[in-house]
């Protein structure tokens, strides 16, 4: 019997999902007029690949709050996909679409929560760093005092 290849955020259903709708909006977005392109087009294109760019980030990540913070971030990218959905509904270039795609993008939503509660209770990375994830960020430093205002005289 041959034993299956994990590949890790792959393997997870909201990230299967969310390719999903990834396919689904870049299906529509075909569809849409010339003017829409940059436009409404760029945007669901957007938002559906965010979706799934940011479930693969947050799997990669190891503490269990930065892991969530990218989730929530796709959680909301796929809201924005499916507005996006209903405003090309709204907007009479689909018919019919809305009802299959509304399911589709529920579908990913509720597999990403489910995800996401999954991750809390799991709270990886809480015994080493605690309930916090602090980020420091590397950079120069900059004296305010050395520029000052335009009104202020030196």
């Amino acid at each position: 019997m041959e034993e299956r290849e994990q590949r890790g955020f792959e393997d997870l259903e909201c990230y299967q999902l969310a390719l999903r709708v990834m396919r689904e909006a870049y299906r529509v977005i075909q569809k849409l007029p010339p003017e829409e392109k940059y436009n409404l087009g760029l945007q669901v294109r957007k938002a559906s690949v965010s979706a799934t760019f940011n479930i693969a980030e947050g799997y990669g990540r190891y503490h269990y709050l930065d892991c969530l913070r990218f989730y929530y971030i796709a959680r909301g990218s796929l809201d924005e996909t499916l507005a996006g959905f209903i405003v090309c509904d709204a907007l009479g270039y689909t018919q019919g679409e809305l009802p299959s795609q509304r399911q589709l993008c529920h579908s990913a939503l509720q597999s990403l929560n489910g995800y996401i509660r999954y991750v809390r209770r799991q709270q990886q990375g809480r015994q080493e760093f605690g309930d916090r994830v602090v980020v420091r960020e590397e950079g120069p430093t900059f004296d305010a005092t050395a520029f000052p205002l335009d009104h202020e005289e030196p």
